[in-house]
């Protein structure tokens, strides 16, 4: 990365919480104690469903499983899943449904923005299935939706988004809503790809993608995130937050691979809290501006303290 690294942020552990609700047959195999942590649902966490059915809206907080939605939905706060709720890539590691995708539904930008209106919310993150059957891989979608999200609340704007591999103007176009958050998934180590994330997926295309979103948007803060306990090695990892931060990636997302149903890959091994913390360390170390580790981190858990100043909680 060019220029001068910005001076490292101390590195923040998020809380170590899941929930207990009716979920799916799950895996066999019993969780370590620092994920069975009870967290009781409450605060806004009946209104935030109430709303989301009602305006006929996606969030990945449900159709990826995410163990921190009761906490998230309490605080009033989702992750918005626009395209539908059908992948065109069998990623090993996903619950998100895939086959035969849906049509585009041309108001769902406005009930986004409306949903994000009524809760109240400051900091917006928007992430998509991927959608290899758009010619443009679902970028217009994006923009309409950011800009109508801005429009309507003035809040922050967070993307996560899918690789547009093969989408030529794609990103040009989502960047044209100039979001202030530009992220997009890592994942694994590059020896792991084709397993985890398909034969679509290349490791190399990721990194670009990361890069060009900078060279399109100088002040758009980039950021990307891992899971860990799929078979990576300590110097795989280390690897690839070196080339986060050779692209000019700002922010870093550690979490835990929880298998979400019995046909999703398995978690080869449990990756204790103590080792987060030296991993947040080691990468705030290499010149992350924040870095947010800990078995139950996901990558738009406490988005809104990661894209503020000051430190991450």
């Amino acid at each position: 990365m060019s220029g001068e690294s910005p001076s490292p942020s101390p590195v923040v552990v998020l809380p170590i919480l899941s929930v207990v609700e009716p979920s799916p047959p799950m895996p066999s195999r019993r969780l370590p104690p620092w994920l069975r942590q009870n967290l009781a649902p409450g605060g806004g966490h009946a209104e935030t469903a109430d709303l989301i059915a009602e305006l006929k809206l996606e969030t990945v907080c449900s159709s990826a499983k995410c163990p921190n939605r009761l906490e998230c939905w309490s605080q009033r706060t989702a992750t918005f899943m626009i395209l539908g709720n059908v992948c065109t890539r069998p990623c090993g590691f996903c619950s998100v449904p895939k086959g035969k995708t849906e049509e585009l539904e041309l108001d769902e930008p406005e009930r986004v923005a409306e949903a994000a209106r009524r809760l109240g919310l400051k900091h917006v993150v928007i992430t998509s299935v991927t959608r290899d059957d758009l010619a443009d891989g679902g970028a217009e979608h994006f923009r309409q939706t950011v800009d109508a999200v801005r429009a309507a609340t003035g809040a922050t704007i967070e993307v996560l988004v899918p690789d547009f591999i093969g989408k030529e103007g794609a990103l040009e176009r989502l960047m044209e809503s100039k979001p202030d958050v530009f992220n997009h998934n890592t994942e694994t180590v590059p020896r792991l790809y084709r397993t985890v994330r398909g034969r679509k997926s290349v490791y190399a295309w990721t990194l670009r993608l990361l890069a060009d979103a900078k060279r399109l948007s100088s002040e758009v803060k980039t950021k990307s995130g891992l899971m860990l306990g799929l078979g990576e090695t300590r110097d795989e990892l280390l690897d690839v937050f070196a080339d986060l931060v050779d692209h000019g990636v700002d922010y870093l997302t550690l979490g835990q691979y929880l298998q979400p149903t019995l046909d999703a890959l398995p978690v080869e091994r449990y990756v204790p809290p103590e080792e987060f913390v030296e991993f947040g360390e080691i990468a705030t170390s290499m010149g992350f501006r924040k870095v947010a580790s800990g078995p139950l981190v996901r990558s738009s858990y406490h988005a809104r303290d990661m894209a503020e100043d000051g430190r991450v909680s």
